[in-house]
């Protein structure tokens, strides 16, 4: 019933009227940092949670349905996402409030903010969050870590809108968070998130921040289009290390290659496809295999169809 046909305008007769904004063929690599992808069939924008609600409970019972965040980890395929895609970053998804030593922010929220929430306000236990690019809802999907902590150190719940279009409070337990993925109904979409902070001077945790971007500008590639770790570590391993020493930290296709700063990093150099980018991120796997039987398994998420 839905898919990528030449006139998208089609669904938008099927959908319900929203108070947010509807766009269909919006291109995709507008939104993801590795400046790839095609486009969106439909891609909606909800005012508030009651706007997301309403499209929820009205919408076709079969319709495809995804939501991106900062697409810092993402790689939408060259064919786009049939169905709407969802993007949360309206004012309404950027609201925070802070009761005692919790911290409850919009999932629209960009990690980076949550530097002046803290400093602000003499909290800490967050900064490793600081330094990951994207945005808090995104960080929910691969429990975003880095810097000896991951999100599941931190968080406490989340509001949460479900397949039916009810909003609810979940715990940090029903995400069942682990090394850099979660197991959660697939049609939950993640509205705001609780965090456990603590008191700490602004100094202290201004120091923690520029820590850890100190790290990062000396140990990985920056100001290039990039989706971060590529792969993630195998138990006990590096991936950068499996990758380097099987000589695929060599490999290109077209404008598609391996970062020269960190080879867990792939690099568009502006003139890749996502094919592209696929095809070089398949490759280093198939030859970290034959040459050390391990199977790397990709970090960055892979989403939508080919061209």
């Amino acid at each position: 019933m839905f898919g990528l046909g030449k006139d998208k305008k089609r669904l938008l007769e099927l959908l319900p009227e929203v108070k947010g904004k509807y766009l269909p063929g919006e291109p995709l690599s507008k939104y993801t940092w590795f400046g790839v992808g095609g486009p969106a069939e439909v891609m909606y924008w909800p005012q508030d949670n009651e706007d997301l609600s309403w499209f929820m409970k009205n919408k076709p019972y079969n319709l495809p349905i995804f939501v991106i965040g900062s697409g810092s980890n993402l790689l939408v395929r060259d064919g786009g996402i049939p169905g709407v895609v969802i993007k949360l970053n309206g004012k309404f998804y950027k609201k925070w409030s802070l009761e005692g030593d919790k911290l409850t922010c919009g999932a629209g929220m960009k990690n980076s903010e949550l530097k002046k929430i803290m400093t602000d306000n003499n909290i800490g236990g967050l900064e490793f969050l600081v330094s990951i690019p994207g945005s808090l809802g995104g960080a929910v999907k691969t429990n975003a870590g880095c810097f000896g902590k991951e999100l599941k150190d931190v968080l406490l719940g989340a509001t949460v809108i479900n397949g039916n279009g009810d909003e609810i409070n979940v715990t940090a337990d029903d995400f069942n968070l682990g090394y850099r993925c979660s197991f959660f109904p697939e049609e939950w979409i993640v509205t705001a998130l609780t965090f456990k902070v603590e008191p700490q001077p602004a100094a202290k945790t201004l120091q923690i921040i520029e820590e850890h971007k100190a790290y990062r500008l000396k140990s990985q590639p920056h100001n290039v289009k990039t989706a971060g770790s590529t792969f993630k570590n195998p138990e006990g391993l590096r991936a950068w290390e499996l990758i380097k020493k099987t000589g695929s930290n060599l490999f290109k296709v077209n404008g598609a290659e391996v970062s020269d700063v960190h080879c867990n990093f792939l690099v568009n150099t502006g003139k890749a496809t996502a094919k592209d980018i696929e095809e070089l991120g398949d490759k280093i796997v198939e030859n970290v295999k034959k040459e050390t039987s391990i199977v790397l398994e990709w970090e960055v998420k892979k989403v939508g169809v080919g061209k």
